[in-house]
């Protein structure tokens, strides 16, 4: 049985007012899944990316517009976007308070191809 505390995982700043905390990668043993959380301020968020495979992106307070190549919305609290494996998306704070969201990949580690060559591309890799 693995139990997490989710307690301990700390907040770590991935880019200029984005706050980042895992909750679930290879680096505390999942084999299939990373779920982590982000804080973003008005304006911020996660420039244009895609993943090799699915990912669940859940808005759990604020507004964020959000983008899946071509389309475009606009999320509120309790609202998800489903991103299929390959697409290029992202999403920013489009509200006046902090933005609070929650992505699930299928993958333990997260992995994105980023537009913008100085995003960090792998994170929570498994310890040697």
């Amino acid at each position: 049985m693995v139990i997490l505390d989710q307690a301990n995982h700390e907040w770590e700043e991935w880019r200029p007012g984005v706050q980042t905390r895992m909750r679930s990668s290879a680096l505390v043993g999942t084999t299939q899944l990373c779920v982590f959380e982000q804080r973003c301020d008005p304006g911020k968020g996660a420039p244009t990316h895609l993943h090799a495979v699915e990912e669940l992106l859940t808005v759990l307070d604020g507004q964020a517009d959000v983008w899946l190549e071509a389309e475009q919305a606009t999320l509120t609290s309790g609202q998800s976007l489903v991103v299929p494996a390959g697409r290029k998306h992202g999403f920013h704070n489009s509200g006046t308070a902090t933005l609070h969201v929650q992505a699930i990949l299928a993958s333990p580690i997260f992995e994105a191809a980023f537009d913008d060559q100085h995003e960090t591309p792998r994170r929570w890799l498994p310890r040697p």
